[in-house]
């Protein structure tokens, strides 16, 4: 059977961050009834037409899936259990914000299959918390590790964010320290983007935001103090324990198959790439009264994934590979090879006999070499096309 991952969107908060642009809402308490119910129900169709599939991750995701509570989530989980073949060793992921969860419902959550965690941690500096807006203290975050090792969830990954308004590279090491010292298995650490539409790009005047030398040496001492405590980096912005890289995300980056449910959810499967309407009530009321909840979709050739591999995978320790390019992806490699010879000399990137892949410095600029390397991918195609 074929492997599947499953990401469950959960679009509610509790409220919205400062910079915050992915798709989420303030809910009440029959919107997440309503909402469980609609999900609950495009789940067990969907399942009717992918039973030839394994799944072996499921991640919840948001918004901040635990301020639904746990038994909508276990409705949610459990109609996942019996509609797929979910196997025994599965990763299964929530997200959560520290002020959300308490050790009951972790113990349900463990119960019912739960056995990854990820905390939206940013910082353990309560004014740059309160910059973000986001609305917990340092103290919860270590309460909720603490809760979530007492609840037999072993595998826990804290989010971080650098580039804060106001942050200082000693306060973000202060951060890194204190966060090094709850001993998680996986850690992630984010450059702030402050996006268009969000309170913070409003309001930009007033945010001091770190300059681009501040951040890179944020970024460069971060995977030096993390490699010192055992966190291999394995993506760019994440790193992690000996066996703990996060298998779900693994999953997008090496261009696997995975299927998405709820408001803005992207899929791919068989071939076909997907998303679903960004609007909450959109998505339930089509669920429900069996309209059309599909936002876009397209067919993708193996041309076209072969971008994808060198786009997504140059993000990664792993790197590309030519053989997988020009076989799997059928592309030639000789222009995307000169290009990222250019790069070798400056240390941004190296070739181990087999892979190229890029360095911490090549991560800092990894968008100008991978716009580089997929503008070479496009004079490869236009040899091709020459030859032909």
């Amino acid at each position: 059977m074929k492997s599947l991952g499953i990401y469950i969107h959960i679009p509610f908060c509790k409220s919205k961050c400062a910079y915050c642009d992915f798709y989420s809402c303030v809910g009440n308490k029959n919107q997440f009834l309503l909402y469980t119910k609609a999900l609950c129900e495009h789940i067990s169709e969907g399942s009717m037409k992918k039973s030839d599939y394994e799944i072996d991750s499921i991640y919840f995701g948001g918004g901040t899936p635990t301020v639904i509570g746990e038994k909508n989530l276990l409705k949610i989980v459990n109609t996942l259990y019996r509609s797929f073949n979910v196997l025994h060793e599965c990763e299964t992921t929530i997200e959560t914000n520290p002020n959300t969860v308490t050790l009951p419902m972790l113990k349900k959550l463990q119960r019912a299959g739960f056995n990854r965690i990820s905390i939206g941690a940013q910082s353990s500096n309560p004014f740059e918390l309160s910059e973000l807006g986001r609305t917990h203290t340092f103290d919860q975050v270590t309460n909720a590790v603490n809760a979530a090792r007492a609840a037999k969830i072993e595998n826990i990954s804290l989010d971080l964010m650098y580039g804060i308004p106001n942050q200082s590279l000693n306060s973000w090491l202060n951060t890194l320290e204190d966060v090094i010292a709850l001993n998680p298995s996986h850690i992630s650490c984010y450059a702030l983007k402050v996006e268009p539409d969000t309170p913070m790009f409003n309001n930009a005047a007033s945010y001091h935001l770190p300059d681009e030398d501040t951040q890179a040496d944020m970024y460069l001492k971060a995977v030096r103090r993390l490699a010192e405590a055992g966190y291999e980096q394995y993506e760019i912005s994440n790193f992690a324990k000996p066996g703990f890289e996060c298998k779900h995300n693994l999953k997008y980056w090496s261009l696997e198959e995975y299927w998405g449910f709820g408001p803005g959810a992207h899929s791919f499967v068989d071939k076909m790439r997907f998303s679903y309407l960004r609007d909450t009530d959109s998505y339930i009321n089509g669920v429900l009264q069996h309209g059309v909840i599909i936002d876009k979709s397209e067919t993708c050739n193996a041309s076209e994934r072969g971008g994808e591999y060198l786009m997504l995978m140059l993000r990664t320790k792993y790197g590309i590979s030519s053989k997988v390019l020009e076989r799997k992806y059928l592309t030639y490699f000789d222009e995307i090879e000169k290009c990222l010879l250019k790069y070798h000399r400056q240390g941004l990137c190296e070739f181990d006999g087999s892979r190229w892949y890029l360095t911490p410095r090549g991560f800092l600029v990894s968008n100008t070499i991978i716009s580089d390397v997929l503008a070479a991918l496009e004079k490869s195609r236009g040899v091709v096309n020459r030859i032909i």
